[in-house]
């Protein structure tokens, strides 16, 4: 079980999170899923699950097109908050990831925009795939969309001051010990926080591990959101679609 101490037990619970990320580009992601549709091309009846589904908008959308979606997430007031969009074919759970919801219901399963990687203890990433792996259908696909971690470290910016909603925003970006660490500062109402985000560097060759660990088969890497062959020294994303 999630401890405490864990950075996205809290951070991703705060209302500031959802301040300052609350211009992500939302008509990319929609390009995005409707790239990955395509090219899945699940069935009216196939069950798709949205792993770290935040506050449930890639779910939401989904569901829209017509899809069975669950969408599942550690942070209780995303979940909370993704509720009110629920009908009977579009269902939101408090959930970890390196837990196993639901075994073998799943045909699709898609975990988005880095939501992978978070663990202090790189055996838990392991953890988190065998028993994502197990919800799926005999036959079903997971995909994972990470960063292309050289490209990203290479383009880090150290610091950066952003204002959203009256609020400062210092942001310092850095890698220490394996990790792509940010770290956020900012005052609201007279009171100092301040809330890191890890990310473990994880490259090619180690997602290459953890699949073969999860008995996972690579069917393709896509290296952006319109879905165009990987290059490791091009691409801004690694997509991976994997079979079970």
């Amino acid at each position: 079980m999630a401890q405490q101490d864990e950075w996205f037990t809290t951070w991703f619970d705060s209302p500031y999170y959802h301040i300052l990320y609350n211009n992500r580009n939302a008509s990319e992601a929609r390009q995005f899923m409707d790239n990955l549709l395509t090219y899945l091309h699940p069935k009216p009846h196939d069950k798709i699950l949205d792993l770290a589904c935040g506050k449930g908008r890639h779910s939401v959308y989904l569901n829209q097109k017509g899809y069975n979606v669950t969408g599942i997430d550690l942070s209780e007031q995303s979940i909370a908050y993704a509720k009110q969009f629920e009908n009977d074919r579009l269902h939101f759970a408090v959930h970890d990831m390196r837990e196993v919801y639901e075994p073998e219901t799943f045909d699709f399963i898609l975990n988005l925009f880095t939501s992978f990687g978070y663990f202090d203890n790189e055996t838990e990433n392991v953890v988190a795939l065998v028993a994502v792996t197990q919800s799926l259908k005999y036959g079903g696909k997971l995909v994972i969309d990470f960063m292309n971690t050289d490209l990203t470290i290479a383009g880090l910016v150290a610091e950066e001051e952003k204002e959203v909603q009256g609020i400062t925003f210092k942001i310092h970006r850095g890698v220490e010990k394996g990790f792509i660490v940010k770290t956020i500062r900012f005052a609201d109402q007279g009171r100092d926080y301040c809330f890191v985000e890890r990310v473990r560097a994880l490259r090619e060759e180690d997602f290459l591990e953890y699949f073969a660990m999860a008995k996972l088969r690579l069917a393709d890497v896509f290296g952006d959101y319109n879905l165009n062959a990987y290059d490791a020294d091009k691409s801004e994303r690694m997509i991976f679609v994997l079979k079970k």
